[in-house]
Protein backbone atom coordinates (compact mmCIF):
# COMPACT_ATOMS: atom_id res chain seq x y z
CA UNK A 1 0.00 0.00 0.00
CA UNK A 2 1.23 3.56 -0.99
CA UNK A 3 1.71 6.55 1.47
CA UNK A 4 -1.29 8.24 -0.26
CA UNK A 5 -3.43 4.95 0.21
CA UNK A 6 -2.25 4.37 3.99
CA UNK A 7 -2.68 8.11 5.11
CA UNK A 8 -6.05 8.17 3.06
CA UNK A 9 -7.63 5.01 5.22
CA UNK A 10 -6.20 6.53 8.58
CA UNK A 11 -8.04 9.72 7.93
CA UNK A 12 -10.87 7.83 7.28
CA UNK A 13 -10.57 5.82 10.46
CA UNK A 14 -9.77 9.57 12.05
CA UNK A 15 -13.13 10.54 10.99
CA UNK A 16 -14.87 7.25 11.79
CA UNK A 17 -13.65 7.68 15.75
CA UNK A 18 -14.14 11.41 16.18
CA UNK A 19 -17.81 10.50 15.12
CA UNK A 20 -17.88 8.83 18.49
CA UNK A 21 -17.07 11.87 21.08
CA UNK A 22 -19.43 14.68 21.96
CA UNK A 23 -18.53 18.03 20.51
CA UNK A 24 -19.44 19.72 23.65
CA UNK A 25 -16.79 17.46 25.36
CA UNK A 26 -14.68 18.24 22.90
CA UNK A 27 -14.92 22.03 23.09
CA UNK A 28 -14.89 21.65 27.19
CA UNK A 29 -11.39 20.22 26.77
CA UNK A 30 -10.30 22.82 24.20
CA UNK A 31 -11.21 25.69 26.93
CA UNK A 32 -7.97 26.48 28.61
CA UNK A 33 -6.01 24.50 26.12
CA UNK A 34 -2.34 25.84 24.87
CA UNK A 35 -1.11 24.96 21.49
CA UNK A 36 2.74 25.45 21.55
CA UNK A 37 2.99 24.72 17.86
CA UNK A 38 1.17 27.32 15.43
CA UNK A 39 2.71 27.83 12.04
CA UNK A 40 0.79 31.02 10.91
CA UNK A 41 1.69 33.33 8.73
CA UNK A 42 3.74 35.54 7.18
CA UNK A 43 6.06 32.57 5.73
CA UNK A 44 8.60 31.71 3.13
CA UNK A 45 5.44 28.56 2.81
CA UNK A 46 1.98 29.31 2.29
CA UNK A 47 0.13 29.75 5.02
CA UNK A 48 -4.17 29.83 5.19
CA UNK A 49 -3.98 32.51 8.35
CA UNK A 50 -1.19 35.04 10.06
CA UNK A 51 -0.48 35.21 13.48
CA UNK A 52 -3.02 37.76 14.75
CA UNK A 53 -6.40 35.71 12.56
CA UNK A 54 -4.98 32.81 14.29
CA UNK A 55 -4.35 34.17 18.12
CA UNK A 56 -8.26 35.48 17.34
CA UNK A 57 -9.46 32.43 16.31
CA UNK A 58 -7.81 30.37 19.53
CA UNK A 59 -8.87 33.10 21.61
CA UNK A 60 -12.74 33.02 20.39
CA UNK A 61 -12.32 28.59 21.15
CA UNK A 62 -11.56 29.50 24.87
CA UNK A 63 -8.27 28.60 24.86
CA UNK A 64 -5.39 30.13 26.87
CA UNK A 65 -2.43 30.25 24.93
CA UNK A 66 -0.71 29.42 21.37
CA UNK A 67 3.36 29.63 20.32
CA UNK A 68 4.42 31.15 16.98
CA UNK A 69 6.58 28.89 15.09
CA UNK A 70 8.18 30.14 12.30
CA UNK A 71 11.41 28.08 10.75
CA UNK A 72 13.36 31.45 9.42
CA UNK A 73 11.86 34.04 11.92
CA UNK A 74 11.06 34.95 15.23
CA UNK A 75 7.34 36.67 16.02
CA UNK A 76 8.52 37.20 19.62
CA UNK A 77 9.52 40.69 19.06
CA UNK A 78 5.87 41.67 17.73
CA UNK A 79 4.16 39.99 20.72
CA UNK A 80 3.33 43.00 22.28
CA UNK A 81 2.02 44.63 19.38
CA UNK A 82 -0.10 41.91 19.22
CA UNK A 83 -1.47 41.92 22.72
CA UNK A 84 -2.36 45.52 22.33
CA UNK A 85 -4.02 44.74 18.79
CA UNK A 86 -5.92 41.76 20.71
CA UNK A 87 -7.03 42.86 23.52
CA UNK A 88 -7.48 40.17 25.39
CA UNK A 89 -5.14 40.04 28.67
CA UNK A 90 -6.51 36.20 29.28
CA UNK A 91 -4.66 35.35 26.46
CA UNK A 92 -1.09 34.61 26.00
CA UNK A 93 0.77 34.68 22.90
CA UNK A 94 4.68 33.39 22.75
CA UNK A 95 7.34 32.69 20.06
CA UNK A 96 10.96 31.92 19.73
CA UNK A 97 13.79 31.44 17.48
CA UNK A 98 14.71 28.56 15.46
CA UNK A 99 18.64 28.31 15.31
CA UNK A 100 18.49 27.77 11.19
CA UNK A 101 21.20 29.49 8.90
CA UNK A 102 18.36 31.97 7.85
CA UNK A 103 18.08 33.16 11.38
CA UNK A 104 22.32 33.01 12.35
CA UNK A 105 22.37 29.75 13.45
CA UNK A 106 24.59 29.22 15.83
CA UNK A 107 25.06 32.60 16.94
CA UNK A 108 25.11 33.42 20.37
CA UNK A 109 24.58 37.17 19.73
CA UNK A 110 21.08 36.44 17.77
CA UNK A 111 19.94 34.42 20.50
CA UNK A 112 20.81 36.72 23.16
CA UNK A 113 18.89 39.68 21.10
CA UNK A 114 15.96 37.37 20.98
CA UNK A 115 15.76 36.37 24.59
CA UNK A 116 15.67 39.86 25.66
CA UNK A 117 12.93 40.45 23.41
CA UNK A 118 10.93 37.65 24.92
CA UNK A 119 11.57 34.21 23.20
CA UNK A 120 10.11 32.21 25.16
CA UNK A 121 12.00 29.16 23.06
CA UNK A 122 15.16 28.26 21.15
CA UNK A 123 14.99 25.29 18.63
CA UNK A 124 18.06 23.60 17.35
CA UNK A 125 17.67 23.70 13.43
CA UNK A 126 15.10 22.36 11.44
CA UNK A 127 14.80 22.93 7.77
CA UNK A 128 18.85 23.54 8.06
CA UNK A 129 19.44 20.96 10.48
CA UNK A 130 21.83 18.19 8.70
CA UNK A 131 18.92 15.47 9.27
CA UNK A 132 16.59 17.00 7.93
CA UNK A 133 18.74 18.22 4.62
CA UNK A 134 19.64 14.75 4.00
CA UNK A 135 15.88 13.28 4.58
CA UNK A 136 14.87 15.87 1.55
CA UNK A 137 18.20 14.78 -0.71
CA UNK A 138 16.19 11.51 -0.41
CA UNK A 139 13.15 12.98 -0.63
CA UNK A 140 11.55 10.94 3.05
CA UNK A 141 10.08 12.84 5.89
CA UNK A 142 11.39 16.24 6.69
CA UNK A 143 11.11 17.24 3.03
CA UNK A 144 10.54 20.87 2.24
CA UNK A 145 7.89 22.29 -0.19
CA UNK A 146 9.90 25.85 -0.46
CA UNK A 147 13.45 26.11 -2.30
CA UNK A 148 15.77 28.61 -0.65
CA UNK A 149 19.20 29.20 -1.20
CA UNK A 150 21.80 25.94 -0.03
CA UNK A 151 22.11 25.87 3.11
CA UNK A 152 25.29 24.05 4.87
CA UNK A 153 24.57 21.60 7.38
CA UNK A 154 23.77 22.35 10.99
CA UNK A 155 24.91 19.75 13.65
CA UNK A 156 25.38 20.72 17.63
CA UNK A 157 28.38 18.41 17.53
CA UNK A 158 31.94 18.30 16.42
CA UNK A 159 33.74 15.61 14.35
CA UNK A 160 34.20 14.19 17.69
CA UNK A 161 30.52 13.60 18.85
CA UNK A 162 31.35 16.61 21.48
CA UNK A 163 28.50 19.47 21.18
CA UNK A 164 30.17 22.46 19.78
CA UNK A 165 31.27 25.65 21.87
CA UNK A 166 28.58 28.46 20.22
CA UNK A 167 25.89 25.38 21.12
CA UNK A 168 27.18 25.30 24.81
CA UNK A 169 26.97 29.24 24.90
CA UNK A 170 23.71 29.10 24.00
CA UNK A 171 22.65 26.53 26.48
CA UNK A 172 24.05 28.68 29.40
CA UNK A 173 21.76 31.18 27.91
CA UNK A 174 18.64 29.20 27.73
CA UNK A 175 19.37 28.29 31.59
CA UNK A 176 20.06 31.48 32.50
CA UNK A 177 16.66 32.77 31.21
CA UNK A 178 14.57 29.74 32.12
CA UNK A 179 13.45 29.08 28.65
CA UNK A 180 12.39 25.88 26.80
CA UNK A 181 14.77 24.29 24.90
CA UNK A 182 13.66 22.04 22.09
CA UNK A 183 15.76 19.46 20.15
CA UNK A 184 14.03 20.80 16.22
CA UNK A 185 14.81 18.47 13.61
CA UNK A 186 17.94 16.73 14.85
CA UNK A 187 18.77 13.15 14.66
CA UNK A 188 18.01 11.60 17.80
CA UNK A 189 21.93 10.73 18.27
CA UNK A 190 22.45 14.19 18.43
CA UNK A 191 19.64 15.09 21.04
CA UNK A 192 20.79 12.70 23.31
CA UNK A 193 24.48 14.35 23.07
CA UNK A 194 22.51 18.14 23.33
CA UNK A 195 20.23 17.52 25.99
CA UNK A 196 22.68 15.58 28.71
CA UNK A 197 24.70 18.64 28.13
CA UNK A 198 21.76 21.02 28.30
CA UNK A 199 20.34 19.18 31.69
CA UNK A 200 24.13 19.62 32.58
CA UNK A 201 24.36 23.11 32.40
CA UNK A 202 21.32 23.89 34.07
CA UNK A 203 18.30 24.01 31.21
CA UNK A 204 14.50 22.73 32.59
CA UNK A 205 12.43 22.63 30.04
CA UNK A 206 13.05 20.41 27.50
CA UNK A 207 10.63 19.43 24.57
CA UNK A 208 11.03 17.07 21.86
CA UNK A 209 8.45 17.78 18.85
CA UNK A 210 7.44 15.04 16.62
CA UNK A 211 10.15 12.07 17.48
CA UNK A 212 9.07 9.60 15.54
CA UNK A 213 8.79 11.94 12.45
CA UNK A 214 12.39 11.88 10.92
CA UNK A 215 14.11 11.84 13.55
CA UNK A 216 14.83 7.88 14.27
CA UNK A 217 13.57 7.43 17.67
CA UNK A 218 12.44 4.22 18.67
CA UNK A 219 9.99 3.93 21.35
CA UNK A 220 12.47 3.20 24.01
CA UNK A 221 13.90 6.32 23.23
CA UNK A 222 11.22 8.25 23.72
CA UNK A 223 10.38 6.03 27.48
CA UNK A 224 13.80 7.21 28.03
CA UNK A 225 13.71 11.08 27.50
CA UNK A 226 10.28 11.04 29.63
CA UNK A 227 11.71 9.43 32.31
CA UNK A 228 14.22 12.11 32.74
CA UNK A 229 11.48 14.97 32.51
CA UNK A 230 11.44 16.00 29.07
CA UNK A 231 8.10 16.84 27.44
CA UNK A 232 7.35 14.80 24.17
CA UNK A 233 5.21 16.51 22.09
CA UNK A 234 2.79 14.94 19.20
CA UNK A 235 2.16 16.76 16.20
CA UNK A 236 -1.71 16.80 15.39
CA UNK A 237 -1.42 17.49 12.16
CA UNK A 238 0.41 13.62 11.67
CA UNK A 239 -2.48 11.99 13.26
CA UNK A 240 -5.55 14.00 12.37
CA UNK A 241 -7.92 14.47 9.35
CA UNK A 242 -5.13 16.31 7.29
CA UNK A 243 -2.94 16.14 4.52
CA UNK A 244 0.13 15.80 6.36
CA UNK A 245 -1.51 12.55 7.63
CA UNK A 246 0.91 9.91 8.22
CA UNK A 247 -0.18 7.88 11.22
CA UNK A 248 -2.57 5.56 12.12
CA UNK A 249 -4.82 6.33 15.31
CA UNK A 250 -3.21 3.25 17.07
CA UNK A 251 0.27 5.04 16.39
CA UNK A 252 -0.75 7.96 18.13
CA UNK A 253 -1.89 5.69 21.10
CA UNK A 254 1.44 3.83 21.08
CA UNK A 255 3.55 7.60 20.34
CA UNK A 256 1.03 8.85 23.70
CA UNK A 257 1.77 5.68 25.88
CA UNK A 258 5.83 5.53 25.02
CA UNK A 259 6.39 8.38 26.78
CA UNK A 260 3.50 8.11 29.12
CA UNK A 261 0.53 10.94 29.71
CA UNK A 262 2.22 13.09 31.88
CA UNK A 263 5.18 13.23 29.95
CA UNK A 264 3.21 13.92 26.54
CA UNK A 265 1.77 17.15 24.88
CA UNK A 266 0.03 18.03 21.95
CA UNK A 267 0.04 20.83 19.72
CA UNK A 268 -1.09 21.52 16.53
CA UNK A 269 2.20 21.75 14.12
CA UNK A 270 -0.80 23.32 11.82
CA UNK A 271 -1.85 26.71 9.83
CA UNK A 272 -0.85 25.49 6.27
CA UNK A 273 -3.18 25.88 3.59
CA UNK A 274 -5.61 23.37 2.76
CA UNK A 275 -5.21 21.88 6.11
CA UNK A 276 -7.76 22.52 9.33
CA UNK A 277 -6.50 25.38 10.99
CA UNK A 278 -4.64 25.32 14.11
CA UNK A 279 -7.27 25.51 16.08
CA UNK A 280 -9.62 22.51 14.54
CA UNK A 281 -6.26 20.52 14.29
CA UNK A 282 -6.20 20.58 18.26
CA UNK A 283 -10.13 20.08 18.42
CA UNK A 284 -9.49 17.30 16.41
CA UNK A 285 -6.75 15.62 18.49
CA UNK A 286 -8.57 16.27 21.64
CA UNK A 287 -11.76 14.07 20.13
CA UNK A 288 -9.41 11.12 18.94
CA UNK A 289 -7.55 11.04 22.14
CA UNK A 290 -10.76 10.68 23.74
CA UNK A 291 -12.08 7.75 21.31
CA UNK A 292 -8.64 6.13 21.70
CA UNK A 293 -9.57 5.73 25.26
CA UNK A 294 -7.53 8.47 27.00
CA UNK A 295 -10.13 10.10 29.72
CA UNK A 296 -10.67 13.84 30.37
CA UNK A 297 -8.12 13.87 32.88
CA UNK A 298 -5.35 12.52 30.42
CA UNK A 299 -6.27 14.80 27.65
CA UNK A 300 -6.53 17.88 29.54
CA UNK A 301 -2.80 17.00 30.88
CA UNK A 302 -1.64 17.06 27.18
CA UNK A 303 -3.23 19.98 25.89
CA UNK A 304 -3.11 22.03 29.05
CA UNK A 305 -0.95 21.05 32.28
CA UNK A 306 1.91 20.53 30.58
CA UNK A 307 2.11 23.11 27.95
CA UNK A 308 1.39 25.43 30.52
CA UNK A 309 4.41 24.70 32.81
CA UNK A 310 6.65 24.66 30.05
CA UNK A 311 5.85 28.09 28.96
CA UNK A 312 5.58 28.72 32.92
CA UNK A 313 1.92 29.76 32.98
CA UNK A 314 0.65 28.69 36.56
CA UNK A 315 -2.14 25.89 36.41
Amino acid sequence: MGEAEQSQRNREEVRRLMARVDEAVAARLLRGALDLHVHSGPSTMPRQLDHLEAAEEAAAAGMRAVLFKDHHYSVAPFIPLMDRVLQKPEFSMFSGLVLNNSTGGFDPYVVDAQLKMGAKLIWMPTAQSANHIRSSHRKTRLASNVKLASSPLLTVVDELGNIIDPVKRILDMIAEFDVILSSGHLHVWEIWKLFDEARARGVKRLLINHPMYGLHFTYEDIRDFANLGVIVECSAAMYVDSRFNVYSPQELKEHIEAAGVAASSIGSDLGQVDNPTPVEGMRQAIKLCLALGFSEDDVRTMVTHNPAKLVGLAA
